[in-house]
């Protein structure tokens, strides 16, 4: 059983810039999971924000996000983190990171294991 544990959420004013961390219980993390980025906002569906394959070859964003975050992983570490820069009020929802077997996508039913979510609030 895989766990992922996100942290790094908090409160930003519009503008500034946040880094979420997902870190993994498991050393095959490195091996075999690509490893996503999603987000709900209140009232509204979860949605893929980026991804980055197991050996970092291939990463994917969301068209709202393209240019403004940037996903990396430290296998070394069991770490994947998603730099926000940038960022704006619609960018607030709880932020969940997810790991798939060769996930080539940002749909949520290629993902089997998630992490609790932490909170991103864009507000001045």
């Amino acid at each position: 059983q895989l766990q992922l544990v996100e942290s790094g959420g908090g409160l930003v004013q519009p503008g500034g810039s946040l880094r979420l961390s997902c870190t993994a219980s498991s050393f095959a993390f490195s091996y075999y999971y690509t490893i996503g980025w999603f987000r709900q906002a209140p009232g509204k569906e979860r949605e893929g924000v980026s991804r980055i394959s197991s050996n970092s070859d291939s990463t994917n964003y969301a068209d709202s996000v393209k240019g403004r975050f940037t996903i990396s992983r430290d296998n070394a570490k069991n770490t994947v983190y998603l730099q926000m820069n940038s960022l704006k009020p619609e960018d607030t929802a709880v932020y969940y990171c997810a790991a798939g077997p060769n996930a080539w996508g940002l749909d949520p039913r290629l993902y089997n294991y998630w992490g609790q979510g932490t909170q991103v609030t864009v507000s001045s």
